[in-house]
């Protein structure tokens, strides 16, 4: 039994450290050796456990599926109206790529290796969609608000967000602590409408 929950740990931690590694230098700049030496463990203990970096890399976007996976099903869960809960989903999953290093790896290797399947967007991209056509069909969005259009935006805004939180774009001035917060502006703005009159 201890040798499991060892093996478990070990196991977990090297997802973690690898998670570290490519959130700070991407999948091609990942080195297993610097992941050893983050985990505290030997490159045989690694290998056990992932045969590859392409192993490694498919345990850190599976562990990033399962933590947006928990966010989704707990909004689904909550029963809010269909708007509010893309809105909670959405502003859920930027906080998600705020605080937690694997979630925010699982979206960096979606990025970084296209040829594997995007298990980050796996996670939410199908509830997004589910929600908005509920919303279509029930008249929640206007007629001009097409569920596809809606879930393009809802990817933009995860996009942008992440490459905020990276610093790849600059922080806008403001009185807003985190880009959850951002987010949530956005979206009040966007049910709202931006212009004063219909252009």
């Amino acid at each position: 039994m201890a040798v499991q929950e060892r093996a478990v740990r070990t196991r977990r931690g090297l997802v973690h450290a690898a998670a570290v590694e490519i959130d700070q230098v991407g999948y091609e700049g990942a080195r297993l050796s610097r992941i050893c030496k983050t985990a505290a463990v030997s490159m045989g203990a690694l290998t056990f456990h992932f045969p590859s970096k392409d192993s490694l890399a498919d345990a850190v976007q599976e562990e990033g599926w399962m933590i947006a996976r928990s966010l989704v099903d707990e909004v689904m869960e909550s029963r809010e109206p269909e708007l509010r809960a893309v809105i909670e989903l959405t502003v859920g999953l930027a906080g998600l790529l705020e605080r937690n290093v694997v979630a925010r790896s699982a979206a960096r290797l979606a990025r970084e290796r296209p040829g594997e399947p995007d298990r980050w967007a796996e996670a939410w991209l199908p509830a997004v969609e589910q929600v908005l056509e509920r919303a279509r069909e029930d008249g929640g969005l206007r007629s001009v608000g097409r569920p596809q259009t809606v879930t393009a935006m809802v990817a933009y805004l995860l996009a942008g967000a992440e490459s905020q939180i990276r610093g790849m774009i600059p922080a806008p001035r403001g009185d807003v602590e985190s880009v959850a917060d951002q987010l949530e502006q956005i979206w009040q703005l966007a049910l709202g409408g931006v212009a004063a009159q219909p252009a």
